[in-house]
């Protein structure tokens, strides 16, 4: 039974572990934190649960990706509901939010409403989604490296899939051009905020049949939940199947380095953060579930890790984020509040640093706050690099004017008070960082470039024989349906390797 390492316990590291193990794998899978899914775990406080990162989840409707995971795994789906809207979106000065919708001829009416004759670009975007959605169902291998990767890929080619095959090398912006309707401010920003949300970079340079997708996977059939509880009811289920099959999560275990030998991985070092010892874990299968920054530096350095290290180097540099929790009394929550908005505050500002807020609230019931309560999460990008490069009186005044400055403009759409605001706590890259243990506190992958998309990616094969990549840096990117998507690919490319 081939032994197999997993490092890091977050979606994507718990989906291939648990799948591994359902096949009868010998897995464990190391973590270094205090609990699983990474940054779709929680946290408590005074009695309200908050989601770390992570808010919301794709791939839970039927043959979605999370119901195919785990009706493998022979386990239920934690409890959810349909977001709906999935977001509403204020502009700068207006009152009156761009509701996403989930159904689909009301979101066809509202964005007919809020741009008029943009119609034209949203039907590209729904066709494309519908190829790429049809094309990805297949279950490709992007980017591919080998004869059985090629296979993959091409086996899951049909004449639907050939219709994306113009606008590979296009990016939103390109389109929007294409439809003259690159001038229209509120478009593009709107466009703007969406795509940095999931893709981490604007409608410039986002590649188009990315956002085909990124835009239309809100509709129904598909569509986005809330969890009920929190977003640990993923990776507890998936904890769970782990170990119904028999493989082992250790907690608190920080891997500290990937060893190979003649350009194949051998095993891993790895601490115990409890006694401070130090474990040689010998292994035949090496899956890093970790950014791909930090996966370079858990290799000991070679000819093959310098190339690879080179291109990892070359990449534009990710974002960070700034994030506000507040546990609230239900009343200062709007009545008929959406539980996820997005606020510009500023057209000549940027998307990100308090100029702009992702925010998600909890609903009544749903196990995140006690009775006549709620919680807040607002979320901002930010530049990772301000808050290494400061000493910590300095780290500490730059982090409370973050947090006054987010309270300030959240009040401005919520009633917050002394007296409604119960909790509060901040969290910047660095903590991230300290709890996730990515690479300077860097959330969201790559960023989905032309260059970084596809089949010019990550690929979860490394160079390394059996070290296998899992996460966000990798197709089909961030989200935990693009994790648990690279899981699977993970799981069915070593299936075919043993």
């Amino acid at each position: 039974m081939p032994k197999v390492i997993v490092v890091g316990a977050g979606i994507g590291g718990l989906t291939a572990g648990a799948l591994l193990a359902r096949r009868g794998y010998d897995v464990t899978i190391f973590e270094q934190a205090f609990v699983p899914g990474g940054c779709a775990s929680t946290f408590k406080r005074r009695g309200f649960i908050f989601d770390v990162g992570a808010t919301q989840v794709a791939g839970l409707e039927s043959g979605g990706i999370h119901h195919r995971i785990f009706k493998e795994l022979e386990v239920e789906l934690p409890v959810a509901m349909p977001c709906d809207t999935s977001c509403a979106v204020f502009l700068p000065g207006e009152k009156e939010p761009i509701n996403v919708w989930r159904d689909r001829e009301k979101w066809q009416a509202e964005r007919q409403r809020q741009f008029p004759g943009s119609e034209p670009f949203w039907q590209l975007m729904e066709k494309l989604f519908q190829a790429s959605w049809n094309f990805q169902s297949r279950d490709p291998v992007l980017p591919p490296r080998n004869l059985w990767d090629l296979w993959r890929l091409v086996s899951a080619v049909r004449l639907d899939t050939l219709t994306t095959v113009p606008f590979t090398l296009m990016t939103v912006g390109d389109a929007l051009r294409l439809y003259g309707l690159y001038k229209d401010k509120r478009l593009k920003t709107f466009l703007d905020l969406q795509l940095k949300l999931y893709s981490q970079v604007d409608a410039d340079e986002t590649a188009l049949l990315y956002a085909a997708t990124a835009l239309s996977v809100s509709q129904e059939p598909q569509g986005l939940y809330h969890l009920q509880g929190s977003m640990q009811a993923l990776s507890d289920r998936l904890v769970e199947a782990l170990t119904k099959y028999g493989g082992k999560l250790l907690m608190r275990h920080a891997v500290e380095e990937i060893d190979s030998e003649s350009g194949r991985v051998t095993g891993i070092k790895v601490r115990n953060l409890k006694t401070n010892e130090v474990l040689m874990e010998k292994a035949d299968i090496v899956v890093a579930n970790v950014t791909v920054q930090n996966l370079v530096k858990l290799i000991e350095p070679n000819s093959i890790q310098n190339r690879y290290k080179r291109r990892i180097d070359k990449l534009p540099e990710s974002s960070g984020a700034f994030v506000v929790y507040l546990g609230v009394t239900r009343d200062a929550i709007p009545e008929g509040c959406a539980p996820h908005l997005q606020f510009l505050y500023n057209y000549d500002g940027p998307i990100g640093e308090n100029n702009s807020l992702f925010v998600s609230v909890s609903k009544p019931g749903d196990g995140r706050a006690p009775e006549g309560k709620a919680t807040i999460i607002a979320s901002s990008f930010t530049d990772t690099q301000i808050w290494w490069q400061e000493t910590k009186e300095n780290y500490e005044n730059l982090k409370q004017q973050y947090t006054q400055e987010a309270i300030a403009r959240l009040g401005e759409y919520f009633n917050l008070s002394p007296e409604t605001i119960l909790h509060q706590e901040s969290a910047t890259p660095r903590t991230f960082a300290y709890f996730t243990g990515r690479e300077k506190g860097i959330v969201g992958g790559v960023g989905q470039r032309v260059s970084t998309f596809g089949p010019f990616g990550i690929a979860t094969r490394t160079p390394f024989k059996n070290l296998w990549l899992a996460g966000d840096s990798t197709h089909p990117g961030e989200g935990t349906a693009g994790v648990s998507y690279s899981a699977l690919t993970i799981v069915e490319q070593i299936e075919a390797n043993f």
